[in-house]
């Protein structure tokens, strides 16, 4: 049986992800330092060998085609890729590069994850972050990252591979502004009757998790007053009173330390849920993406994350 040929011409490849970069030939063959001639008829070359149309030119706009967008992007991640084994090389991994892309929930992202991720991009000046933010259920065929960080234990899958980190300690809060003019609640039913901002994921809002007056773990699911799409919003509105949050205790406890959050029943609280960090199995690990993961689990070893 022989072996796939890639039939494709490295150099068009690099061609063609200059011009949509650029959104222009005249300026990716300025860059590349071609004409602007041979750069047309490479990219047209391309298109032939694909059998597909890539872009749409006219004399006054260059887009991309839908085929030409996702051909883009998988270009644009396999030339990433050499680029950072190529550095790596270069450098004899004797510091991490490239470019790594990290997906993390937003606000235990950007106040935790974010400062730990930057300290480590200043120590290592050719380590390049590419972050998003979102918390939804990560799909494995469209994972679109190298390393991932998600609360939960990860289900079984063939396609994903986590490993854990601190665990994550759930805690109600309210400001003591709306606890001064709302009241302690006493118990799950009157918790109930108070304000509880929840957050708002896929058209409906989300559940907390509690304990019962049996210590059995439940899904505690209270009539919204406010419904927020965002986690540093709704930490915003809970400091400023407008109702109770949950949320893990390594994200508020800057707040609780500061006096603008106060904890309550916690009595309520459950067992601690996992933090890990995900990355897809099939992908081959580079040298910047295991720098991390191994920085991340080192750190959760000093509990940084708890």
């Amino acid at each position: 049986m022989s072996s796939p040929v890639f039939s494709g011409n490295p150099r068009a490849i690099v061609h063609f992800v200059a011009v949509a970069k650029a959104g222009s030939f005249t300026a990716a063959a300025n860059e590349l330092g071609i004409s602007k001639s041979a750069l047309g008829k490479s990219i047209s070359k391309l298109e032939q060998q694909l059998a597909t149309k890539l872009l749409y030119r006219t004399t006054r706009k260059l887009s991309l085609t839908t085929e030409g967008e996702a051909y883009f992007s998988s270009c644009q991640s396999a030339l990433d890729t050499l680029q950072a084994a190529e550095a790596s090389l270069r450098s004899k991994l004797a510091e991490p590069s490239g470019t790594v892309r990290i997906d993390m929930p937003a606000a235990f992202g950007r106040s935790v994850m974010m400062p730990i991720l930057l300290g480590m991009a200043e120590r290592y000046p050719h380590l390049k972050l590419t972050i998003t933010f979102n918390d939804r259920i990560i799909d494995p065929l469209d994972a679109g990252f190298d390393l991932a960080i998600r609360y939960g234990a990860l289900k079984d899958s063939t396609d994903l591979v986590a490993k854990r980190l601190n665990d994550q300690h759930l805690v109600l809060c309210a400001s003591p502004s709306y606890l001064e003019h709302y009241g302690y609640p006493q118990n799950a039913r009157e918790l109930r009757q108070h304000r509880c901002l929840m957050a708002w994921r896929g058209g409906t809002p989300l559940s907390w998790l509690i304990k019962d007056e049996d210590g059995r773990e439940v899904r505690f699911n209270p009539t919204p007053f406010h419904q927020i799409s965002d986690g540093d919003a709704m930490i915003e509105a809970c400091m400023a009173g407008a109702g109770i949050v949950q949320f893990p205790e390594a994200l508020l406890r800057p707040f609780i330390d500061q006096g603008r959050l106060v904890t309550i029943l916690s009595e309520l609280a459950p067992s601690p849920t996992e933090l890990n960090v995900i990355w897809p199995r099939s992908y081959q690990l580079l040298p910047s993406v295991r720098f991390i993961i191994d920085e991340l689990v080192a750190l959760a070893g000093q509990n940084a994350f708890g």
